[in-house]
C-alpha cells in the first residue's frame, strides 16, 4: 500500500467525538476492510477469465469521457452483428474499486439475447483517467459521453438505451437517467438514492462503511482532493463542516433529482439486500415511493451486493434474471409479464419464497406496539454486547445460514443497556417493513449517541437481531427531556411462536461513530401524555 493509502486508512480508523479523542475503530473494521478488498479484487478478475474466451464481438476500447478523460471500456455485441440492423444498448458503469472486467459474464449473456453492451471503468479507478468524484457531475457527464460513443461506434439504437450497475454503478445509472433523457430503463442493484441517509443516518457516521469506501478508493483509485477532505471532516466529526458534507452528499443523491427522473419517465428497477451495511434499505423505500413512472422494488437477504454477486460468475441469480426481464420488456418491448407482476417483491430473511405487494404500504399493513414503560437510565461509552455486527460478515452469515448477530438478552448489563420485552407470542409474527421507535430521552450532556436494536428472543433468552439503527443529537440542553422518533432499518423477518421481541438501547456499536462525552448518561422515560413505544409492522395473515 502507498504511504498515502496507509495514512488515509489510519485517518479513517480514528474516532473523534465532540472535540475529544476517541479510541481507534475496532480491529474488526480493519479486518473487514482488508478481507473485503481481497475478495472484491478476486471477484472482479475472475469473470474476465470466463468471458474473454467465449465472448463473440468482445473488444476493449478507450472512450473519451467528460473533459477528455480516458475511460477504459469493453464492448460486447451480438453474434452475427453485421451493421445491417441496430440493437438496444445497455451501459454498465463499474462498482466502486472494481475493474472493467466486472460485468463481462453478464454482458455476454445480454449480448447473446440481442443487446449491445458497453461496460466502462468509472473515472478515477484502475486504468481510467481522472480522479474519484463520487458520482459527481463529471461522472454523470461521463455516462452520457459513453452513450454518445456507443451510438457512434456500435450498432446500437438511440431510442432503446438502458443503464445498469451494482453499488457505485447503480448510483451513477440513476443520476445519469435524471440528466439524460435518452436513458429509457435502469436497473440499480445495491445502490443508493440518498447518500447522506446511507452513511450518515440518524446524524451518525457509519464508521465501518465509510472506512471501507475510503480504503478501497485509496488502494484502487485516485481520490480527488475534495473527496480526501470530505473523508477527513467526516471522520473528525467536525460539526462546522456538517452542512457542507450534507450538501456534497445531496448533490450526489438521485433523490435530489426525483422530479427530473419522473419527467424523463425512465423505467426504474431497484434491488437491495435487507442487511446492506453500505446503503441500508430505508433510503431506497423512500425513493421508490416518489417515483411515478414504471418501477419495481426488490429486497432479499444479504449485505451489500451479496445477492447479486453469483451472477457475475454466470451462476443462476434472481437479481440478474429480473434485470434481463426488465430490459427485455422496457427496451425490446417483449410481453414477458414483468409489468403485470406485483411491483414490490420481497424475500424474508427467515424462510419461504418471494412475496408480492402492490406497493410498500401493503407490506406491513398492521402494526403491534410494544410499550416502553417505566424510566430507565444507562451510562455511556461502553459496548453492552448488543451490536449490529461486522460489515459484510454478519449479514452474509444471516443470508447463508440465518445466523444474524446475537446477544443473550438476560445477560446484557442494565448499567449500559436499556431493555424492554414484549409478551410471548402465541403465533408466528411476520415482521415486514420499517420498525419505528418513539420515546423521550434526557441526556446529561448536550451531545449523545444511542443505538436501538430489535431482537427476536427465544425461550433461553438468546436474541437474534431483527433490525437496528443509530441516533445522534447535538446542542441539547442537559437535563431537558426531548422526544425521539427513529426508524430502524426495514426488514422481513419471521418471529416463531413462543418467542418474544425485545428492544435494546445502548450507546456504543463498532458500526458507528459515537458522540457520548465521557461520563454521560441517557434516561428514557414514558410520560403519561406521550407514552413511549415500538411500532412493529406485520404482514397480513
Amino acid at each position: 500500500m502507498s504511504p498515502r493509502g496507509a495514512e488515509r486508512l489510519r485517518t479513517g480508523r480514528r474516532w473523534v467525538t465532540g472535540g475529544h479523542g476517541r479510541n481507534a475503530l475496532r480491529t474488526s473494521t480493519v479486518g473487514a476492510v482488508s478481507a473485503t478488498l481481497i475478495a472484491t479484487a478476486g471477484l472482479g478478475l475472475a469473470p474476465a477469465a470466463q468471458a474473454s474466451t467465449g465472448a463473440t464481438g468482445l473488444r476493449f476500447v478507450d472512450i473519451s469521457g467528460d473533459g477528455g478523460t480516458v475511460l477504459k471500456a469493453n464492448v460486447v455485441t451480438p453474434a452475427g452483428a453485421d451493421g445491417t440492423r441496430s440493437y438496444p444498448l445497455i451501459v454498465l458503469p463499474t462498482s466502486w474499486g472494481l475493474p472493467q472486467a466486472e460485468y463481462l459474464v453478464q454482458a455476454q449473456k445480454l449480448a447473446n439475447s440481442g443487446y449491445v453492451v458497453v461496460s466502462y471503468n468509472v473515472r478515477g479507478f484502475w486504468q481510467s483517467g481522472g480522479e474519484i468524484e463520487v458520482a459527481g457531475p463529471p461522472d454523470v457527464a461521463d455516462a452520457s459521453k459513453v452513450i454518445d460513443w456507443a451510438l457512434a461506434n456500435t450498432p446500437s439504437d438511440a431510442q432503446k438505451v438502458g443503464m445498469a450497475g451494482m453499488s457505485y454503478g447503480a448510483g451513477i445509472s440513476l443520476l445519469a437517467a435524471a440528466h439524460d433523457k435518452r436513458i429509457k430503463a435502469v436497473a440499480a442493484l445495491s445502490g443508493w438514492a440518498d447518500l447522506i441517509d446511507s452513511i450518515y443516518s440518524g446524524r451518525t457516521q457509519h464508521a465501518q462503511a465509510a472506512a471501507l469506501l475510503d480504503g478501497a478508493g485509496t488502494i484502487t483509485g485516485h481520490p480527488s482532493a475534495e473527496l480526501q477532505q470530505i473523508f477527513k471532516d467526516f471522520f473528525a466529526s467536525d460539526l462546522s463542516k456538517e452542512q457542507e458534507i450534507i450538501a456534497w452528499g445531496k448533490k450526489r443523491s438521485p433523490e435530489t433529482y426525483i422530479d427530473q427522473l419522473n419527467s424523463n419517465h425512465a423505467a426504474i428497477m431497484l434491488a437491495n439486500g435487507w442487511g446492506d451495511t453500505i446503503f441500508p434499505p430505508n433510503q431506497y423505500v423512500k425513493f421508490y415511493e416518489q417515483l411515478t413512472g414504471p418501477k419495481r422494488l426488490e429486497y432479499r437477504p444479504g449485505d451489500h451486493a451479496t445477492a447479486e454477486v453469483t451472477g457475475l460468475f454466470g451462476l443462476p441469480n434472481d437479481v440478474w434474471t429480473d434485470t434481463g426481464r426488465w430490459f427485455d420488456h422496457y427496451l425490446k418491448g417483449e410481453d414477458n409479464g414483468i409489468d403485470r407482476e406485483q411491483p414490490v417483491q420481497l424475500k424474508s430473511r427467515s424462510s419461504g419464497g418471494y412475496e408480492g405487494y402492490p406497493d410498500w404500504k401493503s407490506v406491513g399493513p398492521t402494526t403491534k406496539k410494544i410499550a416502553l414503560a417505566g424510566t430507565k437510565t444507562i451510562h455511556t461509552n461502553v459496548d453492552s454486547g448488543a451490536d449490529g455486527g461486522i460489515i459484510f460478515l454478519s449479514s452474509i452469515l444471516d443470508q447463508l445460514a440465518q445466523l444474524p448477530p446475537m446477544a443473550s438478552i438476560p445477560l446484557l448489563p442494565r448499567y449500559w443497556a436499556a431493555v424492554w420485552q414484549s409478551e410471548k407470542y402465541t403465533s408466528a409474527q411476520q415482521v415486514r417493513g420499517t420498525v419505528k421507535l418513539h420515546t423521550t430521552v434526557t441526556g446529561t450532556k448536550e451531545s449523545g449517541t444511542l443505538v436501538a436494536y430489535l431482537y427476536d428472543v427465544g425461550p433461553l433468552g438468546l436474541g437474534k437481531l431483527v433490525s437496528n439503527a443509530p441516533y445522534t443529537f447535538h446542542g441539547q440542553t442537559p437535563g431537558k427531556p426531548s422526544g425521539l422518533d427513529l426508524e430502524l432499518y426495514s426488514t422481513a423477518y419471521d418471529v416463531p411462536a413462543g418467542h418474544r421481541l425485545a428492544l435494546v438501547v445502548d450507546t456504543v456499536d463498532p458500526l458507528y461513530i459515537e458522540h457520548n462525552p465521557s461520563g454521560a448518561q441517557l434516561t428514557f422515560s414514558s410520560p403519561e401524555h406521550d407514552p413511549s413505544y415500538v411500532s412493529v409492522p406485520l404482514r397480513e395473515q
